[in-house]
């Protein structure tokens, strides 16, 4: 049995569902993501795992434990909130003591807990300062070290990185991956974020619509996503898709717009298995090039970023992203060619939105 299991959750809200089954299993010591868009479920199963709502149907275990029922003083838990949720009248020393308190542990065991943490944090010349005296980094330090003081089975955070600065929020996940290596507590995190999604997680979890699309590593989920919604909601800028012409496939390519894309022997044998079926194409902006050769084109729009540079080509085909290192030779409204590797094409079937292959 693993450090979390989560087993066929549902919550519904009178005719309308929220959470829709979801089947989640993680070991002890992963760093679990939840992510998608706005209103597709994270929070709620997040509050469930807490304590703090009830699911309508399913289980959820901590370890061996059942504790879909249980309240959440009981399930050994700390959450790191969005909002930080610090006593303004209480000092940082305090804050992170407080939950100890509360539990009725020793004075001098509480004092080695706060030092303990706030050397962790590099917060220990804070301890004395009220939260208002704090920027929004500091205060998000001090709710993680009152987490930690607890030295609890599961971490859950969400999204506590929405109300920083683009800076602040690069730091700040960089602090949370470390403190994950050095604990090794199981966590859960809640984000809208894909980079913090990519970056963070042992494990990802990518919710639409109250259930899950894919549920796998970083890299499984970026290099063969399940779903199309999941190929073009991980990724930046995202995928490029294109609809195969519905008399699409001519000899070992297919037909996008009278534009032939040629497909691998695998792909070939993949799409056997799929005579009929409305496909669509897609193609990630780091794996389409510049060359002398391959689908004509006009740059339309070139998007410095510093370390890349993003250019919107216009083709037969529909609007093509690139997305390329360093600067670009070319200028807008210049003619150009794309190529691409066929291994690097991914295939979706339009009507159920999964992949083929």
């Amino acid at each position: 049995m693993g450090a979390l299991s989560i087993r066929n959750v549902r919550k519904s809200f009178g005719a309308v569902n929220i959470l829709k089954g979801i089947d989640i299993e993680i070991e002890e010591g992963e760093f679990l993501i939840l992510v998608g868009p706005s209103g597709c479920g994270k929070s709620t199963l997040l509050s469930m795992i807490a304590g703090l709502d009830v699911p309508s149907a399913g289980s959820i275990h901590i370890g061996a434990r059942d504790v879909t029922h249980e309240l959440p003083k009981d399930r050994d838990i700390a959450m790191v909130f969005q909002s930080y949720a610090l006593y303004p009248n209480m000092n940082v020393a305090e804050n992170i003591s407080f939950a100890l308190e509360m539990r009725k542990v020793g004075k001098a065991d509480r004092a080695a807990a706060v030092q303990r943490v706030a050397k962790m944090l590099q917060i220990e010349h804070l301890l004395e300062r009220k939260p208002g005296q704090l920027s929004g980094g500091q205060r998000q330090r001090v709710a993680m070290g009152r987490a930690l003081a607890r030295n609890p089975k599961l971490f859950l955070f969400d999204e506590p990185l929405s109300n920083l600065d683009a800076k602040l929020r690069v730091e700040m996940r960089a602090e949370i991956k470390l403190l994950h290596q050095r604990t090794r507590t199981t966590t859960v995190y809640v984000t809208h974020d894909q980079v913090e999604a990519m970056t963070l997680g042992d494990r990802i979890a990518v919710m639409r619509d109250g259930a899950v699309q894919q549920f796998g590593t970083p890299d499984d989920i970026y290099t063969r996503p399940a779903t199309r919604f999941v190929a073009e909601f991980i990724g930046s800028p995202a995928m490029n898709m294109f609809e195969v012409d519905a008399i699409g496939r001519i000899d070992h390519a297919l037909n996008v717009k009278g534009t032939p894309i040629a497909l691998t022997a695998e792909q070939q044998r993949e799409l056997q298995q799929h005579a009929g079926a409305a496909l669509v194409i897609g193609l990630r902006p780091e794996c389409v090039h510049l060359g002398d050769s391959g689908v004509p084109g006009r740059l339309a729009l070139l998007e410095p970023t510093g370390p890349d540079t993003y250019a919107f080509v216009d083709t037969a085909m529909g609007r093509v992203v690139l997305r390329m290192g360093g600067r670009v030779m070319q200028q807008v409204g210049d003619p150009v060619h794309l190529t691409w590797e066929a291994r690097d094409l991914h295939l979706f079937n339009v009507d159920t939105e999964v992949r083929i292959g």
